[in-house]
């Protein structure tokens, strides 16, 4: 299995550095019709912000291609060095009961997966400061990790817990009860989410300015949307950027904007963007999305049982691994992770439609195609944003469609209600 791993290591390298050399070399103008118009980044970034847009968004597109098959190799080194079945019979030699054990089983993981990965994502952070994208000092960011790190063995440990004990139950149907079971799972973590989770990174209050205060809760009135699910997010210490999001369900639903994009938009492009958060809302695409999910999950589930049986039954001898050994996690992990990569095209493109939905709503609600072009402009420009990707970024990473062609999108839209 070492081996095997080491092969892997070679695949693994020759990928990182073909996907590296293709993304800082490849080239992708802009189609001829886009040229000089409204959605020509020319047009609206000078020579500085294209050179830094392009550079910045080479190298989040780098790391990301490498990164996420990294994690895929972290699960295969635990695997095939026995690591994995070291903390395993550890945390089990040292506490009795089974959620504990794999408490400190999902901790150890955690932290040997977080330290080996530590590199890239303290390199992407530092890239975020060179561009000048973030301004969050290593401290707080560094207190993010933390939050995020223990946050997430949290909720690892349950998944796991339930998973091998539904494995040790029930070995042919046990991904169908973890499916039962992930769907009021799911539901409640959506719910804490915008009210226990999110203030741990953030602080959230009702939006300052009462003027424009007033203004979106017109708004919101004309949309029938509760007007006391509107949040104003501090983000100014930590980046420069600009956003806004819907997050939540029933009565924790909320929609959240940046103090950032309440400072650096106009009153009229902070109402467009309202409203095309308020698109989702109305348009119900956070059901939608849940929706899909639980059917994804159901799917997923049933084809991770069939290749962890494969994978257990050809090399659990070699590994010194069973079916329902806690040691034996890593290879559902492993599995999940690359089944969301293959699903990710799909789940992108319904995404990039939803936001499309959203944008003709918010026109058909402000009747304000100009203000919703500049709040693009300025989105790009703030962000430094890839406004025209390589396709293959596009369909692997792009949940919003690129600028190029919302711009356009939002204008041809709103020349047909004219």
């Amino acid at each position: 299995m070492k081996k095997v791993f080491f092969g892997v290591v070679i695949i693994y390298a020759l990928y990182a550095v073909a996907i590296s050399t293709y993304l800082f070399t490849v080239d992708t103008p802009l189609p001829e019709h886009y040229i000089g118009t409204e959605a020509d980044p020319q047009t609206f970034m000078d020579e500085e912000q294209l050179m830094l847009s392009q550079e910045f968004s080479k190298w989040r597109n780098v790391l990301y291609f490498v990164h996420t098959p990294f994690e895929w190799m972290i699960y295969l080194f635990v695997l095939c060095f026995g690591l994995s079945r070291i903390f395993a019979r550890w945390s089990e030699a040292k506490l009795k009961f089974r959620f504990l054990q794999t408490a400190i089983y999902v901790i150890l993981l955690s932290s040997f997966s977080w330290l080996v990965s530590f590199p890239i994502k303290y390199f992407s952070y530092s890239i975020s400061k060179d561009f000048g994208i973030s301004i969050q000092p290593f401290h707080n960011w560094m207190r993010d990790q933390l939050v995020s790190f223990w946050v997430g063995a949290i909720i690892l440990t349950i998944i796991a817990y339930v998973i091998m004990l539904l494995i040790s139950k029930s070995p042919k149907k046990w991904w169908f009860y973890t499916w039962l079971l992930s769907i009021p799972f799911t539901l409640f973590l959506m719910f804490i989410q915008p009210v226990v989770v999110d203030p741990l990174y953030h602080d959230f209050y009702p939006i300052k300015d009462k003027e424009l205060e007033t203004e979106i809760l017109q708004l919101a009135n004309k949309a029938d949307i509760p007007a006391d699910r509107v949040y104003e997010v501090t983000m100014s210490d930590k980046t420069n950027s600009l956003n806004a999001y819907v997050t939540g369900i029933g009565s924790n639903l909320r929609i959240v904007l940046w103090d950032t994009t309440l400072e650096k938009l106009t009153k009229d492009e902070v109402l467009f963007v309202m409203a095309h958060e308020m698109g989702h809302y109305d348009l119900k695409h956070l059901q939608l999305l849940l929706l899909g999910s639980i059917v994804a999950s159901f799917v997923a589930l049933y084809i991770t049982s069939k290749l962890y049986s494969v994978t257990i039954n050809n090399l659990g001898k070699y590994l010194n691994i069973k079916k329902a050994d806690l040691a034996a996690l890593p290879i559902i992990l492993l599995i999940f992770s690359l089944l969301s990569f293959v699903s990710s095209p799909f789940s992108n493109a319904i995404s990039r439609a939803y936001e499309y939905q959203s944008d003709r709503y918010a026109i058909d609600l402000t009747e304000d195609a100009d203000a919703a072009v500049s709040t693009f402009h300025k989105l790009s420009v703030e962000g430094l944003a890839d406004v025209n990707p390589p396709t293959i970024v596009k369909i692997l990473r792009y949940t919003h469609p690129p600028m190029v062609d919302r711009i356009t999108h939002i204008r041809q839209y709103s020349e047909k209600l004219e």
